[in-house]
Parts: structure tokens; sequence; C-alpha cells
């Protein structure tokens, strides 16, 4: 393998597991990068490939990663209110449900949606970033 690019997020998680945005800001060296998905391989574009092979793919790159690089968990067939009311529970931010059946896509779009926890303190922080942008107009 030459290159790779995946797609994920840097996150710091606290000693329970739950992500916390503020230990990423203050530069935690705990910090690591969760893969969501494979998008490119020795210059191949797989954004097209089905999810499934994505996946494995990706999940087989990282069994061979070092430390700072970790697979998101996904659960298959699960009831989504039932897993966002358990995902808020915990304290998380929310949960990210995507259409396996559509190629990859950056940015927002209609094939995934972020459903995001209220109660969390990132839910806060976008509400007001977005009242100070709608000010400056």
């Amino acid at each position: 393998m030459k290159s790779v690019i995946v797609d994920g997020e840097g996150v710091v998680c606290r000693p329970d597991g739950v992500s916390d945005f503020d230990l990423l800001r203050a530069g935690c060296r705990e910090a690591f990068l969760y893969a969501f998905d494979l998008l490119e391989l020795d210059g191949a574009d797989l954004r097209r490939e089905p999810w499934e092979t994505r996946r494995a793919r990706l999940a087989s790159l990282l069994r061979k990663a070092k430390e700072g690089v970790r697979l998101c968990e996904h659960l298959d067939g699960a009831e989504g209110e039932m897993v966002f009311r358990h995902a808020c529970l915990m304290g998380l931010e929310g949960i990210v449900a995507k259409r396996r059946d559509r190629p990859y896509r950056s940015g927002r779009c209609g094939d995934w949606i972020k459903v995001k926890n209220r109660a969390h303190p990132s839910f806060a922080r976008a509400e007001l970033i977005v009242w100070a942008k709608r000010r400056q107009r």
C-alpha cells in the first residue's frame, strides 16, 4: 500500500469512552481518528464501490494500523429511534444514519443524516455559531 484516503473524525474520548470535544480543542495528546469509510486506495477511487466492499477493505487495513486510527463501529438493522435514545442516554453527540446502497458522497446529502442530541454541549455551540453568523449579515 502506497496511499490511502479515509473519511473520519478526530476525537478524544474520556475514560468512559464518550468523545469530548473540549479535550480535543485543548490539544489532548490522546486524540485519534475514527475511520468511517475508505475513499481511495493506491490511487484507485473506491467511492462508487459498494459500502460492504469499502468497509471490508477499511477493516482489513486498520487491523495492521498502529495506535491513532480506529474503525468506527456501526449497527446493522437496528431501530434508529431506539439507537438515538440510547446514544443520548450515554451522553453522545448524536448518531449518523447512512444508506448503504448508495455510493459515497462528500458533504451533506440526502443519503446520510446526522441526528443531534439537543442536550449535548456541541448542540449549544452549533446553535451559537449559527446565531452569530446571522447577526453578521
